[in-house]
Parts: structure tokens; C-alpha cells; sequence
């Protein structure tokens, strides 16, 4: 329920309580915070999900120009609109879409999420509001080339849920590492746990960890 609520408007507000519970968790997230300063995560809730999950898998596995680029020569193909329906992407021929830059596989799994969607399996925003974090990972990893780091990317961006760590990304790993001096990062199973700490607001903290700088 907590989510549902603060993810009805992550506000500036949010973000400096977010800010303050992290920073009482220890010295290290204090000193951090400190110098990183105000969260500024950006979500884009205008999104539907059908969207955000293949605008995700389009640059998946992709540096952000290649995955710019491609996704600007799909979009090119349906002039007069902000985004492809689902029906609309599944009336295109296949290898006009593969001309755009798409592996197939990637594709295979770009069309499927068109299809889920007509299908009623990827829901539509109104809906997905009404649903937990755990029901949404359930239901779309369940589609082909969707796995959990995918749709947890969609409820920290489009959702606004507050409370996502996504334990799989290196980046956050990686960030918690050097965060607290390790020599090895925790795996994802260890991560997830770790994480349990930083709940009511793992998503603010995923967006702190991914701001550790190399050192």
C-alpha cells in the first residue's frame, strides 16, 4: 500500500525524506549524500507499459546512441504518431522492423509485447496503478525476453514506485561496493538482502548507488 500512495507523485518532498532516511542509515550513506546532494530521478510516468517495455528491450545490450538510433528509425515508420499502437507495430512487415537495426530476437521479443498487450496481459497504466510491484514482475516476466531487471525498470521509471532496488544491475552492485569499501560486490541475492534497509525508499537509494563515482 505504501507504494501505491508515494508513487502517486514522487515530489521533491519525497525525495528529501527519501534523502534523510538514507543518510541515518550510517556514516557511509551520510557522507555520500552529502556530496552528491538533492535526488533528481526523473521518471516518465506519461508513459504507457506497452511503451516503456519496448522502448527498454529496444536499447538493451546497447550503448544509448546505437539504442537512439534504432529506436528513431522504428519510430520514423509511423509518421503522425507520438508511438506505435500494438496493433499497428504487429501490421508491420517483419523485415521492415529488422531493417531498423533489431536483432531478431529482440524483435521476436519488441512483437510479443505488442501482442501481450492486445492480449490484455500487459496492462494498461490505469491498470498497472491498481497493482503490486511483485504482482507486475510476476505477470510480465512471464512474457519472452522479459526479465526482471525490464520490468523493474518500468516501475522505478514509469510507475514511480519508491520502493525498487533492482539487485541484478551491476551499476548498483557495483555502487554499493565502493559505497562501502568491499573488495567483492555482493550478488544479487545478497544485494536483495542488503536492500531490505533501505526499504520504505529503495528507489531513491538505486539512484544514489548508481552515482558512486570510480575511484
Amino acid at each position: 500500500m505504501l507504494s501505491r500512495t508515494i508513487a502517486a507523485g514522487l515530489s521533491s518532498q519525497a525525495y528529501r525524506k527519501a534523502a534523510c532516511f538514507l543518510a541515518s542509515l550510517d556514516e557511509d550513506w551520510a557522507q555520500h549524500i552529502a556530496e552528491v546532494g538533492p535526488c533528481r530521478h526523473e521518471a516518465k510516468p506519461a508513459r504507457e507499459p506497452y511503451e516503456a517495455l519496448v522502448r527498454a528491450i529496444a536499447y538493451q545490450q546497447l550503448h544509448a546512441r546505437a539504442g537512439d538510433a534504432i529506436l528513431a528509425r522504428l519510430l520514423a515508420l509511423y509518421p503522425g504518431t507520438t508511438f506505435p499502437s500494438p496493433e499497428l507495430l504487429l501490421a508491420t512487415e517483419l523485415q521492415i522492423q529488422r531493417a531498423c537495426g533489431f536483432s531478431a530476437a529482440k524483435l521476436d521479443t519488441i512483437r510479443g509485447i505488442a501482442q501481450a498487450a492486445v492480449d490484455g496481459i500487459v496492462p494498461t497504466r490505469v491498470e498497472a496503478l491498481s497493482l503490486s510491484d511483485d504482482a507486475l514482475i510476476e505477470r510480465l516476466t512471464s512474457l519472452r525476453g522479459v526479465g526482471r531487471w525490464t520490468v523493474e525498470m518500468l516501475l522505478i521509471y514509469t510507475l514511480e514506485r519508491p520502493d525498487i532496488l533492482p539487485a541484478d544491475d551491476f551499476g548498483v552492485r557495483e555502487g554499493y561496493r565502493r559505497l562501502k569499501g568491499l573488495d567483492k560486490a555482493p550478488t544479487p541475492r545478497q544485494m536483495r538482502a542488503i536492500s531490505d534497509s533501505f526499504s520504505p525508499w529503495r528507489t531513491i537509494a538505486s539512484w544514489y548507488l548508481w552515482r558512486i563515482p570510480t575511484r
